[in-house]
């Protein structure tokens, strides 16, 4: 599991994350071929779509517009499934982001910690730890072989680049 950056008391405070405009969202969690399989056979995690470019597909809320995650509790706030909760979501509000050829480490500022924290000597030290993570071999298989995983997000920040080969790109 990967260290943090928003501390649970804050996430939990929040609406933000597991929240969509749209059912066909960006924003909605890539899985990893592991993580799609075990969705779907573990037992009493609750029934999800998973779409065909292994995405979680949003559910509309009944009293409001929009989308949100099916395992989200919204009473809580919690992750229904948090102990295996996917790579994408651990990762948040950091993002692996395809740019110009580029497989670029990146941070959205609509997260509010991340934005009143992302010029603190925290956040410069968690991108280093994040970076070191992800470009450590283990980790450059799994996105390689995952390539789901990289996405286009607009109106994110950039903070490092990742050090995938060619190929993947």
């Amino acid at each position: 599991m990967i260290k943090q950056f928003v501390g649970q008391e804050f996430c939990l405070k929040c609406q933000g994350c597991c929240r969509f405009s749209k059912i066909n969202s960006v924003w909605s969690p890539c899985l990893l071929d592991v993580e799609s399989q075990e969705l779907l056979d573990k037992k009493g995690i609750p029934a999800v779509s998973i779409s065909a470019d292994r995405r979680i597909q949003p559910i509309p809320i009944p009293e409001a517009e929009g989308f949100v995650c099916p395992l989200l509790d919204r009473l809580d706030n919690k992750c229904k499934i948090y102990s295996l909760h996917p790579f994408e979501c651990q990762l948040y509000p950091f993002l692996i982001n395809l740019r110009k050829d580029k497989v670029l480490l990146t941070v959205d500022l609509n997260c509010p910690y991340a934005a009143s924290k992302i010029d603190s000597q925290e956040a410069k030290d968690y991108i280093i730890y994040l970076s070191n993570f992800l470009n450590s071999p283990e980790q450059l298989e799994m996105l390689k072989d995952n390539p789901q995983i990289i996405q286009a997000y607009e109106e994110v920040r950039e903070v490092a680049e990742l050090n995938l080969p060619h190929e993947t790109k």
